[in-house]
């Protein structure tokens, strides 16, 4: 089942993010099989992230590789789990 991940991440700047990503794009494998589109936004108090993903458990085994990570590099993360929300239907523009 397809769903939609929001996460609040308070305190992190967009700069931490970078680090982060690009930490997480140098890791061997395909660390975000299952991820059909993210988007990171700023705001004022810290960063938002939205995804979509194939699946719940492919978001989860992506947070057992993302984690670590963020510890290592000191970055806080939200102590709630991101909010999940069942998608119902989705496309993606461009060539069929």
């Amino acid at each position: 089942m397809t769903i939609f991940m929001h996460a609040t991440l308070p305190g992190i700047s967009t700069s931490q993010y970078d680090t982060l990503d690009t930490a997480l794009r140098d890791l061997p494998g395909d660390t975000f099989a299952g991820c059909l589109a993210h988007v990171c936004v700023p705001s004022g108090q810290g960063i938002e992230v939205f995804d979509l993903w194939e699946s719940e458990e492919a978001m989860d085994k992506f947070g057992t590789v993302m984690m670590p990570v963020a510890e290592r590099l000191g970055l806080a993360m939200a102590p709630d789990r991101p909010q999940v929300t069942e998608v119902y239907n989705y496309w993606l523009p461009g060539p069929e």
